[in-house]
């Protein structure tokens, strides 16, 4: 937690209201996302009870298994989820637009993408693991499944991957994106209660504690409350078992759990949009976009996804998720006044006013050529842990940069040779106020890794040629 986050958290509880931790939004809201809510029944492994899906808040379609343990309701639950969620998913594959990069050559990537959002973490592991557990099933030979069932497998898996990316938004957990946003006063575990981070941010503690109520607000899922597991679902579950047809009073009673929060989500989803987009959450969905796209186009001839990834596979991933990490903290930080005064504590950025410059300054290189060099002096009051010589680029420019020049006190001199233009037409140099910070947005080179079939032996050496098999899929709903 950072130092003004437990600030904000303070100041929650002194003032008895959720405080705001950032000024821009930093998810992306599709125009016309998919609610998610998921219930499992508890002690067992990704069972389902039911489901309230849908895009239209007004219209949600309720899903329910009368029996979780039964094997063919379990499937016959995930083919008409499948309905509703692979239309869906891949309604948005089919317009596209031509990307002409820098470097490398041109593709194409979808206008737009899907977005689903489920109320919390837990509920996304849920999709997750329901996405392993059908993505193997096979189609024809002993205990068939729908066609589209592992299809919708092959979809919900690459979303939950596509999740561990800092930044994407394909599936979004309401709360977290709840808790960019805002800080409560109370722990970040309890943060994961839906409805007691709502209650924070719109009416304070006190509703906290009544959405904790499970007699006042069921649990957003995926879990059940005891106490209506033991008092109604039991003694309904027992009576379908005995042959009583209590189908429609199972919906109603799972009604009762997953409407609350359906209604919560899009509360959630409301507040999130009264907020301005940052300026990076764009490109951030321009790379989900991509991603969606790529999976679409070779969704008919690849396998699914392995079980597990290769040993170069991973480290590959994990590269790619660290770089993916460092640049997201930096572009927010870019976006966000309040999130660059954390790095303004530490002394990585200062803000001030432009008090001199030196418009017109021109020194000479080692080859006797003359270069443009401005100079820009800051008065600041940030405690400045700067050294001359340090590079440092303009929050408000990004693309103006340079180096410390020297330091005297609170006066701080910035020799800019990015972006300052040419001798014959020098761009404009920063008035006002200003801010420069250490932190780069410069794009991180990828890591190199050997090819698959060179996996040292220290890793296992070469892997198999993956060939998906019946028992890939043995372990869970079997």
């Amino acid at each position: 937690m950072s130092v003004l986050t437990a600030l904000a958290r303070i100041e929650a509880v002194r003032q008895g209201r959720a405080q705001r931790i950032a000024a821009v939004r930093h998810v992306h809201l599709a125009e016309r996302p998919m609610v998610v809510i998921p219930l499992g029944l508890a002690g067992e492994a990704n069972a389902p009870l039911g489901a309230l899906v849908g895009a239209d808040r007004e219209h949600p379609a309720l899903l329910t298994v009368p029996q979780p343990r039964n094997r063919d309701l379990r499937f016959a639950f995930a083919a008409e989820l499948a309905g509703l969620l692979v239309p869906y998913l891949e309604g948005f594959h089919a317009d596209t637009e031509t990307v002409e990069p820098k470097r490398g050559e041109p593709y194409e990537r979808s206008l737009d993408a899907p977005q689903l959002i489920v109320p919390n973490r837990p509920g996304a592991a849920f999709l997750k693991l329901l996405g392993r557990s059908t993505r193997f099933r096979r189609t024809d030979g002993p205990y068939p499944v729908d066609p589209i069932v592992p299809s919708l497998g092959r979809w919900l898996t690459f979303l939950a991957d596509r999740s561990e990316h800092p930044g994407s938004c394909l599936l979004l957990p309401a709360t977290e994106a709840l808790s960019l946003h805002w800080a409560t006063g109370q722990s970040s575990l309890e943060d994961a209660n839906l409805g007691a981070l709502l209650g924070w941010i719109t009416d304070g503690p006190q509703a906290a504690l009544r959405a904790e109520d499970p007699a006042h607000l069921p649990p957003a899922g995926p879990a059940t409350d005891p106490g209506f597991d033991n008092a109604v679902l039991e003694p309904l579950i027992r009576a379908h078992d005995e042959g009583t047809p209590v189908e429609e009073k199972i919906a109603d009673a799972l009604l009762t759990q997953l409407e609350p929060t359906w209604r919560l989500v899009w509360q959630a989803v409301d507040l999130l949009r009264e907020i301005p987009a940052g300026a990076s959450v764009a490109s951030r969905w321009e790379g989900d976009r991509a991603s969606y796209t790529g999976f679409a186009a070779s969704f008919a001839e690849s396998h699914p996804q392995p079980r597990r990834d290769s040993a170069v596979a991973a480290a590959a991933r994990l590269d790619k998720l660290e770089r993916a990490q460092a640049g997201y903290e930096v572009a927010r930080a870019f976006d966000d006044p309040l999130l660059m005064a954390e790095h303004r504590l530490k002394g990585q950025a200062f803000t001030g006013e432009v008090v001199a410059a030196e418009p017109g300054r021109i020194v000479l290189s080692d080859k006797n050529r003359k270069l443009l060099r401005p100079l820009v002096t800051v008065s600041t009051t940030d405690p400045v842990r700067l050294a001359a010589g340090d590079e440092v680029t303009c929050v408000e420019r990004p693309e103006l940069g340079g180096t410390v020049h020297s330091l005297d006190g609170a006066l701080i001199t910035v020799e800019i040779s990015k972006g300052m233009g040419t001798l014959t037409k020098p761009a404009p140099l920063p008035e006002g106020r200003v801010a420069f910070t250490t932190l780069k947005r410069d794009f991180q080179q990828p890591a190199t890794f050997p090819e698959r079939e060179e996996t040292p032996w220290t890793h296992g050496g070469p892997p198999p040629e993956y060939v998906p098999a019946e028992e890939d899929a043995v372990e869970e709903w079997a």
